[in-house]
């Protein structure tokens, strides 16, 4: 460990092989002086990077001056799909739209039912309500925290349209059983694939596909904490399938496919230049970012794993995982407040996602108790996770939370 080696350097008078009761105090202070501020998200770490190619992209686009659906809206809407092995991407100007887009392309009865997750962020169930739709929550895994397929096929009913699977915190929905769903109940599948891209999908015939190119369409966000983000909002729709894309596009643009020829009821979406000129250098990083995010996981999941109570998330079958967050899940709520307070007197943040079951918020209250996904609520919690993390920071994460556990011994 880096920081160790500098203290012998110029402290030798210092003990360094102590137990670790003899450091409870003076190694975060010392962790303090040594290291970067630790966030959830180190954006502007990220940013020096690549500031000279960011900086590149954003000036050509000034040059230009194409600010609406310019050059690099089209060449991104290229790259994006051939990343994901399929035909179209349609970009548009944040992920919330971009289920608004995919759900309207499917041109759904007035009361259709959509059965997604109770344990997710809400854009689906918002969007679903804003259409004249019907959210069907299904309970998740306890162990991945994404959709409990087992559970769906009891919620089908006539009006059932769409399974919708969210991958979750950066891991593929057990999307074979999903797909094999939808096509004995003739269903669409809508991905939200807004916190996995990168991820892959390995079928029992040993297929492999990108998260979002499996279902009949997907959508993501761009929003600048997500893995691939821009610097601003931006989203985009990911299908294989013509017609689909065909609606897409119109839809995001007013309606029309020509202009000022307005053919169905569309709405205003884009996903302006210079967020596309972003988007385009940071797209041929994702790869490496994925690897930074996995390093990351694994430092915590090897200083973290032992401990009685804490969870550490486990893989789901047939996914990899690119870790959009670290979330992991304590014993009792009462020890996740005492962990959140241990490490923000330590100055390390940490983040509920998410602290109330949709079905219990006031705008979508549905009279029904999901066990996991409340059980859930209470006890996860996340780390700092991002593409920027060093080891000093993330020693320094991992010995505050063992301290804390060894005070519960």
């Amino acid at each position: 460990m880096r920081i160790f080696a500098i203290l012998q350097q110029y402290l030798p008078f210092i003990n360094i092989h102590v137990n670790l009761e003899g450091w409870a105090v003076s190694l975060p202070k010392i962790y303090h002086i040594c290291m970067r501020p630790v966030k959830m998200l180190d954006l502007h770490a990220q940013y020096l990077r690549f500031k000279e190619e960011i900086d590149g992209a954003i000036s050509t686009v000034l040059e230009r001056t194409d600010f609406i659906n310019g050059q690099d809206v089209k060449e991104f809407e290229k790259e994006l799909a051939a990343y994901h092995g399929t035909a179209h991407a349609i970009a548009c100007a944040n992920g919330t739209d971009a289920i608004q887009i995919a759900l309207m392309a499917m041109d759904l009865p007035a009361g259709s039912e959509v059965i997604t997750p109770g344990f997710s962020y809400a854009a689906i169930a918002e969007m679903c309500h804003l259409l004249g739709l019907r959210p069907v929550y299904c309970d998740v895994n306890p162990n991945t925290y994404l959709m409990d397929v087992g559970q769906v096929e009891s919620l089908i009913t006539p009006n059932t349209r769409v399974i919708a699977p969210v991958h979750l915190f950066g891991q593929v929905a057990p999307m074979e059983p999903v797909m094999a769903l939808a096509q004995k109940h003739n269903l669409y599948v809508l991905e939200d694939n807004a916190q996995a891209i990168g991820a892959e999908y390995t079928f029992s015939d040993g297929t492999v596909k990108k998260a979002g190119s499996i279902g009949h369409i997907s959508t993501t966000s761009f929003f600048p904490s997500k893995n691939l983000g821009c610097y601003g909002d931006g989203g985009a729709i990911i299908t294989g399938d013509e017609g689909l894309a065909k609606r897409c596009k119109m839809i995001a643009n007013h309606g029309q496919s020509v202009k000022y020829y307005h053919e169905i009821i569309g709405m205003n979406s884009r996903l302006d230049t210079l967020q596309a000129a972003i988007l385009r250098v940071k797209l041929r990083k994702l790869n490496g970012f994925t690897a930074e995010r996995q390093a990351a996981a694994a430092s915590y999941d090897a200083a973290l794993g032992a401990w009685p109570g804490l969870h550490i998330p486990a893989r789901a079958q047939g996914s990899t995982h690119v870790f959009h967050q670290y979330c992991f899940v304590l014993d009792t709520p009462e020890m996740r407040t005492g962990l959140q307070d241990a490490l923000k007197e330590k100055g390390i943040p940490s983040m509920i996602y998410y602290p109330q079951p949709l079905y219990r918020q006031n705008a979508y209250r549905q009279d029904i108790s999901l066990p996991v996904t409340e059980y859930l609520c209470d006890r996860i919690m996340a780390l700092p996770m991002g593409t920027d993390m060093d080891s000093e920071q993330l020693e320094y994460i991992t010995f505050t939370i063992n301290q804390y556990f060894s005070t519960l011994l």
